[in-house]
């Protein structure tokens, strides 16, 4: 074999996995047809969201589709064009919210965070990250009693995890923690230990070059298929072939097409997340913000202001709809009084989404040489550094510190 490890994908799983297996001692080299960090992983809301164990996929939330459907600009939109296509992922999705599935969702999705909040604890002071972390809390935001109130069974979940919070129930106490909101929101959960990044691409950067310092390589080769050897896999590529003894597949909302070559299908869709990134002063954010009714966030990204979210169900090949970004921006004016949207960048990224809200973690099933990494939906920055572990321990044939089970690419 020419290459030991190779990773498929140079976004924050591939490069977080990459910096791991070099850790416990693989040759590792990471090929990514665009370069680091150049897709979803530059333009996210740098959010490590360990707190929001809820899969999507929540009971009835399919009661609430049709309204939001109805709306183009809304948290959740299909383009007509593409709904015949993504009625299956639409199925199984509303299979995955029937309340005897979710539960272990929950669970599955809680365990993964456990274990990723643990991991990138590690993680941060190995590479001398922490001046890149805003450890400065989030607060969810609701707009009546009545939407609070609704709330609350998530909020009891993130109590039996063990996740820390407080709830808010008047308006002085969120401008305590927030000063400059509108008065629409009289009741706020509170997160303290939710952290951010500085800047998602700027964090990717870092780690790769932890990685290329430790004699770690990174090409800018395309990949196209996958083929299984008697030992190994044979990649092909834009510009030849290379053998490997092991292939990691972190190649986010294309992934699901490698797969696809090996035989395996995965029902990997993209959720298309805009955003619009305001320069420094726009605003006087103290910490993340959550907008429960309207699908998006703020953040604060290298001192500016990222406004971005919403899910568009809509592939990869359609073109970029920025009413959707604009929406989300007029929206934060309202809502946060005082917010200078001049000079902001507009952005669109994809999301690799599962139906059921979990990633694939693990063996392919007609290729054992191969392990999969992707489909992380919005928390491809939260779960990497556990990821990352869990596929170390794959690879070495140790015992995850989890059942693997619930993120098997055999559960579909």
């Amino acid at each position: 074999m020419s290459e030991q490890v190779v990773i498929i994908g140079a976004g924050v799983i591939g490069i977080t996995t990459a910096l791991e297996l070099q850790r416990r001692g693989h040759s590792v080299l990471v090929l990514d047809r665009d370069g680091v960090a150049s897709q979803t992983s530059a333009g996210n809301a740098g959010a490590f969201a360990f707190p929001e164990v809820e899969p999507l996929a929540t009971p009835g939330i399919m009661r609430k589709a049709p309204k939001w459907l109805l709306d183009p600009l809304g948290p959740l939109s299909i383009p007509p064009s593409y709904a015949p296509k993504i009625a299956p992922w639409m199925y199984r999705f509303w299979r995955a919210s029937r309340p005897s599935r979710y539960a272990d969702l929950l669970d599955a999705q809680a365990r993964l965070m456990q274990v990723s909040s643990s991991a990138l604890e590690r993680l941060i002071p190995a590479v001398e990250g922490e001046a890149m972390m805003q450890r400065d809390g989030q607060m969810q935001l609701y707009e009546s009693e009545a939407e609070f109130r609704i709330s609350l069974p998530a909020w009891d979940q993130r109590r039996a995890h063990g996740i820390e919070f407080e709830l808010l129930e008047t308006r002085e106490a969120i401008a305590e923690k927030q000063p400059s909101l509108s008065p629409r929101f009289t009741h706020a959960g509170f997160t303290p230990n939710w952290m951010n990044t500085i800047d998602p691409k700027t964090w990717v950067q870092h780690l790769a070059k932890a990685f290329s310092d430790r004699q770690g390589r990174i090409e800018t080769r395309g990949v196209r298929a996958l083929t299984p050897l008697e030992n190994g896999t044979r990649i092909t590529l834009e510009d030849g072939t290379l053998d490997a003894a092991k292939v990691i597949v972190a190649a986010g909302a294309w992934s699901h097409h490698l797969a696809q070559t090996l035989g395996d299908h995965i029902p990997l869709e993209t959720e298309r997340g805009y955003n619009t990134t305001l320069p420094p002063g726009a605003f006087d954010l103290r910490m993340h913000l959550t907008f429960s009714g309207h699908g998006f966030v703020a953040s604060r990204i290298n001192g500016g202001v990222r406004i971005g979210g919403a899910v568009e169900l809509g592939g990869l090949s359609l073109p970029p709809n920025f009413k959707r970004a604009e929406t989300l921006l007029n929206k934060a004016a309202q809502f946060m009084p005082g917010l200078n949207t001049q000079g902001g960048t507009q952005w669109m990224g994809f999301r690799p989404s599962l139906p059921d809200s979990i990633p694939v973690i693990g063996p392919s099933p007609n290729a054992p040489d191969v392990i999969y990494a992707f489909g992380h939906g919005h928390l491809g920055l939260t779960q990497s550094a556990g990821t990352a572990e869990l596929v170390g321990a794959l690879l070495d044939g140790t015992q995850p510190p989890i059942s693997m089970n619930p993120y098997s690419a055999t559960r579909f």
